[in-house]
Parts: structure tokens; C-alpha cells; sequence
């Protein structure tokens, strides 16, 4: 018995160090730039107020990455991830093509 809870605290321990060091990475991730290539293919903006309405027609006033379902973070936070830019953060105010309203 002392062994297998010996075992679940190291198991714990460690699940829960690899856990913050990589939320610790995750803060640390790169922005990503307009100039991306994947950037350029979805039409992301840091800034959803410049986004091309004429290109990009699905885009609505009030539509932010803040606010979208693929936003890892709080929409409070400044910069967060998204699945969408593998490795990056995204500007809590800003756009893409792949929006895709919070429920």
C-alpha cells in the first residue's frame, strides 16, 4: 500500500511540474506576425478594426479573437493561443477567418 501511493505523489509530482512548465512555455510562445504565412492564408489582423471587409466578408463588427471558441486564453488576456497558429499566440483583439463564435 505505501508503495503505490508512493508512486501516485511521484507520478502526481511530476504530471503537475510538466504541467506548469508548460503553461510557463506556453506564455512564452511568439506572437504571431501578419507576415506569417498561415497568417496571411486566414487574413488574421492583430488589430480586428483592420480587417478587409471587402476580402473577408464574414467578418462582423464585434467578431475578435477574444471572443472566439478557438481562443485558449481569458478575453481578458492580451495574447493567448489558438490551435489555429500551432505554437503562437493571437491578439485577444484580433481576426481571422476561422472565427467561430464562443457558445
Amino acid at each position: 500500500m505505501k508503495s503505490s501511493r508512493r508512486t501516485f505523489l511521484i507520478t502526481s509530482i511530476g504530471v503537475a511540474s510538466t504541467f506548469a512548465l508548460s503553461r510557463q512555455a506556453f506564455a512564452d510562445a511568439p506572437k504571431v506576425s501578419e507576415s506569417d504565412p498561415t497568417a496571411q492564408a486566414l487574413g488574421y489582423k492583430e488589430d480586428a478594426a483592420k480587417v478587409d471587409k471587402a476580402k473577408f466578408a464574414k467578418y462582423a463588427a464585434g467578431q475578435d479573437c477574444g471572443n472566439c471558441s478557438f481562443y485558449q486564453g481569458k478575453p481578458t488576456d492580451a495574447f493567448a493561443g489558438c490551435p489555429m497558429f500551432a505554437g503562437k499566440q493571437v491578439a485577444s483583439k484580433g481576426w481571422c477567418s476561422a472565427y467561430n463564435k464562443k457558445a
